[in-house]
């Protein structure tokens, strides 16, 4: 699932929309996640918009806060 679907009917604007897809789609990368159709993408999504909501505004740091909010594991670099 992408982000675009959780945050179609937001009241976002699109500069707001930009930022919170660029942060996606880092923390995919970071992850290493490449099927959009993985559960953990909606959780990724979910905790996004809830990270921005908090205030940030920044892409690279709204996608380390978010994965760090999950507690997802990072892969390690092989």
């Amino acid at each position: 699932m992408g982000i675009h679907k959780l945050i179609a009917n937001g009241a976002f604007g699109p500069d707001e929309i930009r930022v919170m897809s660029d942060a996606y789609e880092a923390a995919l990368v970071i992850l290493q996640l490449d099927n959009s159709d993985d559960p953990i993408t909606e959780l990724i999504a979910k905790s996004i918009i809830n990270v921005s909501a908090a205030g940030e505004r920044d892409s690279a740091m709204m996608a380390e806060r978010a994965i760090n909010a999950l507690g997802i594991r990072r892969p390690s670099a092989a």
